[in-house]
């Protein structure tokens, strides 16, 4: 007998979630992983549950004053180095894949500096499966009974998924398996001892509260994102992927031995989820499978050996897990043909490549563009998240730039749309990692900040509940009832058997063959039996009546009990939900109170931040001013020291000026009163002697009686007695010259010369000469106003110049003069040397003569001193 079947009900609108502007915040965990070796110097400590504290390793300072600071980051959960795995998937993963089943999209990504454990964390090592196989794990523990048969789901190329009937599935998988491709391997197949420790999990999690009114079907795919390019790691094409797109020369392969894989491109479907285009998605039926299929697209990833890693990530790598559910007809048989009953939801695991520093890396080629693009692309993801932040805090419309990289526009709309994200910071107590641990410290914080909408619930179907066990229940008790019976337990068999039960109530047939035309005796016993077969057929008609009719009461006593049941059932229906009603308002009472009080507490939390970061700052303010204070009182001292110095000095100085100066003014003025003595005495002498007798010529005047040859003012006598010449010496005779006379000067051939000692005498300026000194003289001639020649002294100092020349710079000029007395007459010319005694005497008969040369005591006579400040001749007694 077949099972009633009814009319599929319609389906109802779908309802619009309750609060649909309810957003939750992006949960970030932080994993602290073991030291390598215990001697390690540690910068990261676990405080509690939910805090880490992060210090300077020793010989790091961050403030200029030296001090050290510590840091103190809180996450939503944080897990130390001796947490196992499963702990960290009941915290982290088992939601996600609890939504999953229940048709919600969620993403777990990893991040992480290069060598903190992001691979381990995801993957897992042998004997300790990480979290992707212990979702995969979960997923199949709990639809295990419930999968769909093969190609009963289809996904199409535009991230969409089409239900088949179960013929259209039947010649899928008999055209997939005349295909002399290799199939994805099957659950039954050996596993591969390689990873077979990793998915050997013996929790056997499962989600509760399955849908049982639901056929699924699992699709796995498997991307990596390679220098911003996407490519599929399940793509079944004949390339190396070790090898790269260039050589060694940096140029690029023209050979037909490989061939690159061709990168995909990202696109937007219907409902504004991104997806990638032509992408490999492949079904599985088993943990086994799916793992098996990961695998070999792990096999395809791009990893290299850098200075911090020995197998350190080279691309950041997706595994999607798509999980496709459709709810059964009315009879609970097959699946329902309607594609807006149909519910796709995602689960993204992505094991991001770490951040590093290619001076700790000492990264070259094509390591160092692929540094460069990793850290791109997480900048950009911080960057993404930035922007969010200050939108969702601040109120602004900025832009987000996800399409600056492909690892943020993969996942936009699980920030713009609806969806779980959580995030696994993985970090490396190790100090050498300090500063790079310091700055992913910092986005994890950030990325708390940034809430994303909370997922709508899933339509409800409207048929009724529990039909899948409840028709199989019916057919179970049907053939338990056959076989009871004795008889067949399908449906043909069973119209057999009601045949034969009822031709062996009737009497049987005689024989009916009419061998004499005679024979009146066969056609009476055939309607004999015939009329008894017929009283049979009207019993068993009657009986068949009444026991219709007994029936049709049965059905109709069960109908109205069960419409009184259906009633009760209703009302007391009716009444939960109006229970129900009251809860939910007295729920969302309670919830705007508690997101207020939150509220209320984020701005107390806010403003305590402020405060602490005022007094931070005020703090460091005061401490900076302290220091200032005490840099301006070191400077201060400094400085009196420096200035007492220098009053000291200049004091010292100016004495020994005053002195100087004291001493040639008492030198001048004895040479003045000498002069004024010697006056005196000479008037006197002419004064009192006698008129008649020829007055005595001075021994300086004797001196000049044969005049010598000179060029222009009359040199000494040659008869005069022998004088010591004396030299006048610069005022810089200490130090090296360069003493520069022209040719065309003409010597003056007087007694006092000026004389430089160690100095060089050249005729020209070189830089040969003023490389080897530190002081330049140059002496220059010029005729004065009244005849006689002017001699100056030009002096300066020999500096070296950026050019490696040498400059002067003139600093004072001495000028030498001489002069002859006035009053008395000049031998106009050395030509007459034979002047006889009387013509010189007859100059001095003259007293008014004499008196003048006396009094004037001009430069260049013999009467007198020609220079100040120099030792004079001895004059005679009168």
């Amino acid at each position: 007998m077949k099972s009633a079947r009814t009319k599929t009900p319609r389906r109802p609108a779908p309802k619009k979630p309750s609060n649909p502007c309810v957003k939750d915040p992006v949960g970030v965990y932080c994993r602290v992983r073991p030291l390598s070796r215990p001697d390690q110097e540690c910068c990261i400590e676990v405080i509690d549950e939910t805090t880490v504290q992060i210090h300077p390793p020793e010989g790091y300072r961050i403030f200029r004053n030296g001090e050290y600071r510590e840091t103190q980051y809180s996450f939503k959960e944080v897990f130390g180095a001796l947490v196992v795995q499963k702990q960290l998937f009941d915290v982290v993963a088992k939601p996600l894949v609890e939504d999953l089943i229940r048709g919600k999209n969620g993403l777990l990504f990893t991040y992480g500096v290069t060598g903190s454990g992001k691979t381990h964390t995801m993957t897992g090592s042998p004997g300790d499966g990480g979290l992707l196989p212990r979702c995969l794990d979960m997923i199949f523990n709990s639809i295990g009974p419930f999968q769909a048969k093969r190609f009963v789901f289809k996904l199409d190329d535009k991230n969409g998924v089409d239900v088949q009937c179960e013929v259209d599935a039947l010649l899928e998988r008999q055209k997939r398996d005349a295909m002399p491709i290799p199939k994805t391997p099957l659950g039954k197949r050996q596993i591969d001892p390689e990873f077979a420790d990793m998915i050997n999990v013996q929790d056997h999690c499962k989600v509760e509260d399955v849908d049982e009114d639901n056929v699924y079907s699992v699709f796995v795919s498997y991307i990596e994102i390679y220098n911003n390019y996407i490519y599929d790691l399940l793509e079944e094409a004949p390339f190396e992927p070790i090898k790269p797109k260039w050589n060694n020369c940096n140029t690029p392969v023209r050979n037909g031995d490989f061939i690159p894989p061709q990168s995909k491109i990202l696109r937007e479907d219907q409902n504004h989820n991104m997806y990638v285009t032509g992408c490999t998605e492949v079904e599985v039926k088993s943990t086994e499978e799916a793992f098996e299929v990961f695998w070999r697209g792990q096999k395809k990833r791009r990893i290299a050996n850098t200075q911090l890693n020995r197998e350190s990530s080279r691309s950041h790598s997706v595994f999607i897990i798509k999980l496709a559910q459709a709810p059964l007809d009315a009879d609970g048989d097959n699946v329902l043909q309607e594609k807006e009953q149909i519910t796709l939801s995602q689960l993204s695991l992505v094991d991001l490549a770490g951040s590093e520093r290619t001076n700790r890396t000492k990264a070259e080629g094509n390591r160092l563009r692929e540094a460069g693009n990793i850290n791109q692309s997480l900048m950009t993801l911080r960057t993404c998240i930035e922007v969010l932040r200050e939108n969702q805090m601040y109120g602004t419309n900025k832009m987000v730039p996800y399409r600056d990289s492909k690892l943020t526009h993969l996942f936009k709309n699980y920030f713009d749309g609806e969806g779980k994200v959580r995030m696994i910071v993985c970090v490396n107590p190790k100090a050498e990692d300090y500063e790079e641990s310091l700055q992913v410290m910092r986005f994890a914080e950030m990325t708390q900040e940034v809430e994303v909408a909370r997922p709508a619930d899933r339509p409800i179907c409207g048929l009724t509940p529990g039909r899948r066990f409840r028709n199989q229940a019916f057919r179970e008790e049907l053939q338990r009832k056959l076989e009871m019976r004795g008889g067949p337990i399908n449906e043909e068999t069973e119209e057999q058997a009601v045949s034969e039960l009822l031709l062996q109530n009737f009497p049987p047939l005689p024989s009916c063959e009419l061998l004499d035309i005679n024979d009146d005796q066969t056609l009476p016993k055939v309607i004999e039996v015939l009329e008894k077969r017929h009283k049979v057929r009207q019993m068993l008609s009657e009986e068949i009546a009444r026991t219709v009719h007994s029936f049709k009461t049965a059905l109709q006593e069960f109908h109205s009990s069960v419409a009184s049941k259906e009633n009760c059932i209703q009302a007391k229906l009716s009444e939960k939900e109006k229970t129900i009603a009251g809860q939910k308002m007295e729920l969302e009472r309670l919830e705007k109170k508690i997101k207020t009080l939150e509220y209320k507490i984020h701005i107390l939390e806010k403003t305590a931040t402020i405060y602490e970061e005022d007094k931070r700052n005020l703090q460091q303010e005061l401490e900076s001013k302290s220091q200032q204070l005490q840099r301006q009182a070191s400077d201060k001292r400094r400085m009196e020291a420096r200035l007492q110095g220098m009053v000291t000095e200049t004091s010292v100085k100016w004495e020994k000026e005053c002195e100087r100066r004291v001493a040639a003014k008492q030198l001048e003025m004895q040479n003045k009163l000498w002069v004024k003595d010697e006056k005196l005495k000479q008037l006197k002498a002419i004064v009192t002697e006698p008129k008649n007798e020829k007055p005595e010529r001075p021994s300086r005047v004797r001196d000049r009686e044969k005049p010598v040859q000179r060029s222009v003012s009359p040199p000494a006598a040659p008869s005069a007695p022998p004088v010591r010449l004396r030299h006048r010496r610069s005022r810089s005779a200490g130090e090296r010259w360069v003493d520069h006379k022209p040719p065309s000067n003409v010597p003056t051939e007087t007694v006092m010369q000026p004389q430089v000692p160690h100095a060089i005498t050249v005729a020209a300026a070189s830089e040969k000469a003023l490389a080897k000194c530190d002081k330049y003289m140059l002496t220059h001639q010029e005729l004065a106003s009244d005849g006689e020649i002017e001699t100056k002294l030009i002096k300066g100092d020999v500096f070296k110049t950026r050019g490696g020349g040498q400059a002067v710079q003139f600093t004072e000029i001495e000028t030498l003069k001489q002069e002859s007395p006035t009053g008395r007459k000049r031998r106009s010319s050395p030509s007459n040397p034979d002047q006889p005694e009387d013509a010189a005497d007859s100059e001095w008969t003259d007293v008014e003569t004499r008196c003048s040369v006396a009094v004037e005591m001009r430069a260049g006579s013999a009467l007198g001193p020609g220079y100040q400040h120099h030792a004079q001749p001895k004059r005679r007694k009168p």
